[in-house]
This record gives C-alpha cells, sequence and structure tokens, in this order.
C-alpha cells in the first residue's frame, strides 16, 4: 500500500522532469512535505479536458466518491487495488471517465513490524528521479454548502522483489513515457504492474516519520539499524 511520501519540490520541478510542460500554466503555492499524509491537499497532475493538457493542482488525498453522502469515508479510499479498481463501486465512475491522474513524489514510506516495533523504510528511485504515480481523483459536492471538493486516490498493485520483505502491496509507479496514455487510455490494464526493483532502492529511517506530526528533510536521512 502507500499510506505515507515526500513531496518536497515544487510544482516546476516535478512538471519538467516527468517530461510535461508548464510554461503559462497557473501553478499551486504547495509547501514541501516530507511526511505527506492522507487528508492533506498535496499536488496532482490531471489532464484538463477543454485543453487537453496535463495540469498540476492541489486535491486532497482520500477519494470520495461523488455519491457518498458526507467525507468520512474518505480515510478508507487512499488507495484503491489495480485489480479491483474498474469494477469497485467507489472508483468505477473515475476509473471510466476516465479521470485519472499522477501523483508526483520523491519517494514513499513503508513499514516492517520487529520486536521494538514498527521500523519505517524510505523507498525511492535510484536516480532520485520523481516517482510518477498512478491515481483516479473524484469531485465531490457537499450537500450542505454547495462546494465542490477534489480528492484523490493511488493505485497498488503486488509488491516487487525489492519491496515484498515489507508488504505485500506497493504502489503503481509509472514510466514518465506511459504518462499520457494512462491519463487518456480508457484500459491501460497492462500499466498497472511492480515497478523494475533495480531501478529503485530502500533505507532505514527514523520512526518520528510515525507521527504525521512530525515534518521536515531529516526524516529521509538514513539511520542504521
Amino acid at each position: 500500500m502507500c499510506g505515507r511520501f515526500i513531496q518536497s519540490h515544487g510544482p516546476v520541478h516535478y512538471m519538467e522532469r516527468l517530461g510535461l510542460e508548464s510554461k503559462d500554466m497557473r501553478l499551486p503555492n504547495a509547501p514541501a512535505r516530507y511526511n505527506a499524509a492522507p487528508t492533506q491537499d498535496l499536488m496532482v497532475i490531471r489532464r484538463n479536458p477543454e485543453t487537453a493538457r496535463a495540469e498540476i493542482g492541489l486535491l486532497r488525498w482520500g477519494l470520495v466518491p461523488s455519491f457518498a453522502a458526507d467525507m468520512k469515508g474518505a480515510v478508507a479510499l487512499i488507495n484503491a487495488r489495480s485489480e479491483t479498481v474498474a469494477e469497485k463501486q467507489s472508483f468505477r465512475a473515475a476509473w471510466r471517465k476516465p479521470r485519472r491522474c499522477i501523483i508526483p513524489i520523491d519517494g514513499f514510506y513503508e513499514w516492517q513490524r520487529t520486536a521494538a516495533g514498527r521500523q519505517p523504510f524510505l523507498i525511492a528511485l535510484r536516480s532520485r528521479e520523481p516517482l510518477a504515480l498512478a491515481g483516479l481523483w473524484e469531485g465531490w459536492k457537499d450537500p450542505a454548502s454547495g462546494e465542490w471538493v477534489r480528492t484523490f486516490t493511488i493505485l497498488t498493485c503486488a509488491a516487487n522483489a525489492l519491496l515484498a520483505p515489507l508488504h505485500d502491496r506497493m504502489p503503481v509507479i509509472l514510466d514518465p513515457a506511459d504518462i499520457a496514455r494512462w491519463l487518456t487510455d480508457p484500459a491501460p490494464f497492462d500499466l498497472m504492474k511492480p515497478y523494475p526493483p533495480a531501478a529503485m532502492e530502500m533505507w532505514a529511517v527514523s520512526a518520528r516519520v510515525n507521527s504525521v506530526r512530525n515534518e521536515g528533510a531529516e526524516l529521509a536521512s538514513p539511520i542504521a539499524i
């Protein structure tokens, strides 16, 4: 699964590094996050249906289906299993539209259960290029205020050999060359697969990551265990 990640650069950095155009685009003012967590507003790349251009903006993490009565179930929908996303009621409308998105990140955390407690690890690309996570987004209208809220979820697949010792799931990571197809193809099922483990690495980090109240670049520093 994916329940915490790093998004520490600005929007221009992510757009450029993923091969996307950001010129003349309205860009979000997003703080650097080294412990990004569900319910926070985070940078997400979506296709503008009017311009057909990939644009970056802030969406809330934890998908709220358009039919939901309230936002209480959002925390339970921070991830969507790629194997069932096209059929599951909470996600199938976003899948079919398609309301797909990319979550650009620098790395994500996963935990290993040990005798001493839960030990966090940070996973990133060896190149330190951004990871393009596959996601879905949805619009929900608050019946009380009439306000529209945009939310997202991250797709997961079976873990690769690197992640398997920690968890049996991992986020779906796309090659930048496949971003345009992910945003537009009605059935990009072949893209939802484990990322090559040789291109990734992981290291143990401080248990301070375990609390969403903690932030800062030091959270990404490796520790000895």
